[in-house]
């Protein structure tokens, strides 16, 4: 912030010498010295002249007229130095007002319109990073609020343009982007870092993870090498089959993503709490996989999703809008698979979803095997903008369970 302020101060003094300057040093001196040597050229040029009119016999009174020549040379010269003095005396005085007058205008208009707030915000946030990395890091703490998620990601960035290598900033950079769908940020992050830590299971992980959102194929054909390479390890992290199921089921390639549930059913064994939700997606695989050998048995319209969805108190309805309620995969992806516009009535209210409302025809409702859904009051009609809008959201649960939604939070 003082860089900024020395850095405006020296560009305003440099404005003003360039423009205080030619009011100190008249042009009228150089003036005044140009016509001393015209008249002197004159003088020279006339005497010439005198001469050969002499000689031709032309004037008699040479020395009279040579006389009154110099005369009139020096009558013009007091004049103009008068002049030339008088008028720098006066521009010396408009030199200070000036200044004054620059200095104002210049910080006025910053004020006005000026990012000073913004620099002002900036700073506090880089200031405030060590106490927002460590209420992100404690796993007893408050959830960070989206405000403190993006200042986090601000106060991040800012760090690691000084940082470059620190390869812990770059880590938590790409988690943050992660968990804001910014997958852009988090693979460039993520990236980095494993450019710095190289062979680190857990970044490599994440990175994974983080091409697995993307849309571009190259992404995705390295997300499936990182996999590959993490599952050859002798410590295989669980999370590994669990994302190469999750690719696979993408492909279509529905007994590979069997085979991989199978395997991390074995590695958790049947108390844990995840065997009945992978018994589920293997299900969910094994019905898509029959219907791929014999498409002639798929359900026309598969497992129709029930929801109901109530307003919280502090909720105000608007008087023009619609209920958008939408069903996406388990992982939170922001693009739905399935969604419907109701108009806006009594709460609570029931509704029912399945294939017939699917975003894309390849892709089905009764393809998923867990699911997440949302409900939203759109204000203005326009899907794409939520500022204002009140939402909410269910926690993933197994398709065909029925999901009971509060809409209480607001964008």
């Amino acid at each position: 912030m003082m860089a900024f302020w020395i850095g405006s101060v020296v560009l305003l003094v440099v404005s003003c010498a360039l423009i205080v300057y030619p009011l100190l040093k008249p042009k009228q001196i150089d003036e005044m010295a140009q016509r001393d040597d015209l008249n002197k050229a004159f003088f020279k040029d006339r005497l010439a002249e005198l001469d050969s009119e002499d000689q031709a016999g032309i004037v008699g009174n040479k020395d009279d007229l040579v006389t009154d020549l110099k005369q009139s040379l020096l009558d013009d010269i007091p004049a103009g130095h008068k002049y030339a003095e008088n008028k720098s005396e006066s521009m010396k005085w408009l030199a200070v007002p000036l200044v004054i007058f620059m200095a104002v205008v210049s910080y006025g208009v910053y004020s006005l319109y000026g990012a000073h707030s913004k620099v002002a915000h900036w700073k506090e946030v880089e200031n405030n990073l060590p106490l927002l990395s460590q209420k992100l890091m404690n796993p007893n703490g408050v959830e960070l609020t989206d405000q403190e998620m993006s200042d986090l990601s601000l106060a991040l960035r800012s760090r690691l343009q000084y940082n470059q290598d620190d390869a812990t900033g770059w880590v938590l950079l790409g988690r943050i982007g992660l968990a804001n769908r910014d997958i852009e940020t988090a693979i460039g992050a993520l990236t980095k870092a494993d450019k710095l830590m190289p062979n680190n299971g857990d970044i490599q992980l994440s990175l994974a993870q983080a091409l697995m959102f993307s849309s571009d194929q190259a992404d995705l054909q390295k997300a499936d090498s990182i996999l590959a390479d993490l599952l050859k390890k002798p410590d295989v992290d669980l999370r590994v089959y669990s994302l190469l199921a999750f690719s696979a089921y993408e492909n279509g390639n529905f007994a590979q993503a069997i085979d991989y549930w199978k395997q991390l059913q074995a590695k958790i064994g049947k108390d844990d709490d995840r065997y009945d939700m992978l018994t589920r997606s293997i299900q969910t695989a094994q019905r898509e996989l029959d219907a791929q050998q014999n498409p002639q048995q798929r359900a026309v319209e598969g497992t129709p999703v029930k929801v109901t969805i109530s307003l919280a108190p502090q909720v105000k309805l608007p008087e023009q809008g619609v209920l958008i309620v939408s069903i996406h995969t388990a992982d939170g992806a922001p693009m739905p698979v399935a969604a419907a516009r109701y108009p806006i009535s009594s709460f609570p209210i029931t509704v029912v979803l399945d294939d017939s409302n699917s975003m894309i025809k390849e892709r089905k409702l009764s393809s998923l095997s867990d699911i997440m859904v949302r409900a939203r009051i759109d204000s203005d009609g326009n899907v794409s903008t939520k500022e204002g809008d009140w939402y909410g959201e269910s926690m993933p649960i197994h398709l065909g369970d029925d999901v009971v939604i509060s809409i209480d939070q607001q964008y």
